[in-house]
């Protein structure tokens, strides 16, 4: 049995910042965080796109607009401190067509609100910042929207973790609570509080202490298609307005730190929990409530989830992920895009009272306890503004005694 201050459940992004935190600001505690697997960062941190948000998309009243500014800020300082390499690339937002119009403005107010630099333009202004744009009438331009490797930076959090004196244990996965007692793959545990930023697992995890009752986690797996164009082909991100009423961005062009095009992501429902590819991992009582909590979806989701279902699952086909992309930006042929990247799992929350995604970052606890139950996009960018809030919120049930 070992005894520690600090257990965080979860080596991802999220779990390490604010392992981080709580060692900086209890610098005599002791931290331990357990990953199941054999390597951190092996799902949605080591993942995602790599791209550092700018923080328009969301409402003023939300923690995802309080922390992406700031986030974004955060992290390209640390990227500098640790020499990662940036592509200051910027963001097209651009319109297929006059009804994106209206949510295109929105997206200025919510820019505004929000202390964003987001500047409107027209389409030829924006042929100005990349030659094959397609827009209609207007655009809008983020300059703060950038792209970063999320291995690299996984990789300076890892060291720095280790150097700061957290203990870091990989293929120790949280087994179950009993009592005073954590049962892990690496050992059982006496932990004077646990936090919780298990990911795919979290609401799981959360159960184990009471918490999560109204909450489960749908998966959503999103697939890349890599470009054979040269470095430089396209200048910036391109993406379409986004449908406000549902958490997911549409597919669109991120440029890599090397230059180099990908397009997606899909938002495909996953099927078990770490469902990336065929029946890998594949997990029968996952399946089946999955596929109970989809069909619920379908019946009665505040947007229309069967529509969403059947337009992501098509997005399988190479030929319709890049007739989408075509409508973003001249030049965009099939021919190019051959190679799929692997596939990620964003870990979405589902509220099963009303049937609805939940939009926001949610945390649940208590004087023992701290459950990060959604920490989807931009959580990666958010991540160390995002990881103080979690550590303000246990100091309010602790102090803030060492």
């Amino acid at each position: 049995m070992k005894k520690v201050d600090f257990l965080i459940v979860g080596g991802g992004v999220v779990g390490l910042s604010v392992a981080r935190e709580l060692k900086s600001r209890r610098p005599r505690a002791s931290v331990t965080l357990i990953e199941k697997d054999a390597r951190c960062g092996l799902h949605g941190s080591g993942r995602n796109s790599g791209v550092l948000h700018a923080g328009f998309y969301y409402t003023a009243d939300s923690l995802k607009a309080r922390f992406t500014l700031e986030g974004n800020r955060l992290l390209r300082a640390y990227c500098a401190r640790r020499s990662i390499p940036i592509n200051q690339c910027g963001k097209l937002v651009v319109a297929r067509d006059a009804a994106d119009l209206p949510q295109m403005d929105e997206l200025l107010r919510r820019g505004a609100a929000n202390g964003v630099e987001l500047q409107p333009m027209t389409a030829a202004e924006a042929r100005a910042i990349e030659p094959r744009v397609k827009t209609y009438e207007r655009a809008l331009f983020s300059p703060a929207t950038a792209t970063v490797d999320p291995s690299a930076v996984m990789a300076a959090l890892l060291e720095d973790a280790g150097r700061e004196g957290i203990e870091i244990l990989t293929g120790a996965p949280f087994l179950k609570r009993d009592g005073d007692t954590i049962r892990t793959g690496g050992g059982e545990f006496q932990a004077g509080y646990v936090v919780n930023a298990a990911g795919l697992y979290a609401d799981k995890v959360a159960r184990e202490f009471g918490f999560s009752e109204h909450y489960r986690i749908l998966p959503f797996k999103g697939l890349y298609l890599y470009s054979d164009e040269p470095a430089g082909a396209l200048k910036t991100n391109i993406y379409p307005v986004p449908d406000l009423k549902n958490p997911f961005l549409g597919v669109h062009f991120t440029i890599r730190t090397d230059g180099r095009i990908k397009i997606g992501p899909t938002a495909i429902p996953a099927f078990w929990r770490e469902h990336y590819t065929g029946f890998e991992n594949f997990n029968l009582s996952e399946f089946a409530e999955l596929i109970w909590r989809e069909l619920g979806l379908v019946a009665s989701a505040n947007f229309d989830f069967k529509r969403l279902a059947v337009e992501e699952m098509m997005k399988y086909s190479r030929r319709r992920m890049v007739a989408l992309a075509s409508k973003l930006a001249d030049g965009v042929q099939l021919k190019q895009y051959r190679t799929w990247g692997q596939p990620g799992l964003r870990a979405q929350l589902m509220d099963i009272r009303t049937r609805k995604l939940e939009m926001d970052f949610v945390l649940e606890g208590d004087a023992r306890s701290m459950h990060i139950l959604n920490a989807v996009s931009p959580a990666f960018t958010c991540s160390m503004p995002f990881a103080r809030h979690v550590c303000d919120q246990i100091d309010n049930h602790l102090g803030t005694l060492p």
